[in-house]
């Protein structure tokens, strides 16, 4: 075989890969929105989107030196983006029966990168979800 050959061989080959990666990483998160965890770290938010509509969403809680940390840790993030432009969220938090008032803070500087240290992932679980960027909130009652 001449160099052209394998080098295009070699491509297909990777795109194959590639593609097959994507799709896997597409279908844990399709199965992840329709089999929602639920245990005794996991909270509902409910967000407001720009028309007021409500939506729901399980969560992982993390508590840290007595406050609430939510994560986007996957790449479907709606919910981020609309706590985001409306902060003024409801949580029922592991436990409880109903809804709280909560004001969703966005994490910066210093208090960012500490909780990213301390809400980690190993390397198994961020292959699994596509190595998406995160962003933390905290959550602060009203």
């Amino acid at each position: 075989m001449n160099n052209k050959k394998v080098t295009k061989w070699s491509l297909i080959a990777v795109g194959v890969v590639f593609l097959a990666y994507v799709a896997y990483v597409v279908n844990f998160e399709v199965q992840l929105g329709v089999n929602q965890p639920q245990g005794s770290t996991s909270l509902v938010i409910a967000t407001f989107s720009d028309g007021n509509e409500r939506h729901q969403r399980v969560l992982r809680l993390e508590q840290i030196d007595g406050s609430n940390y939510i994560a986007a840790n996957h790449w479907p993030r709606a919910w981020y983006k609309q706590a985001l432009d409306n902060p003024n969220v409801e949580v029922k938090m592991p436990g409880k029966d109903s809804f709280e008032l909560y004001l969703a803070v966005p994490l910066e500087g210093a208090e960012e990168e500490r909780i990213g240290e301390i809400y980690s992932f190993d390397f198994e679980f961020r292959f699994r979800t596509g190595f998406p960027p995160r962003y933390f909130l905290r959550l602060e009652p009203r």
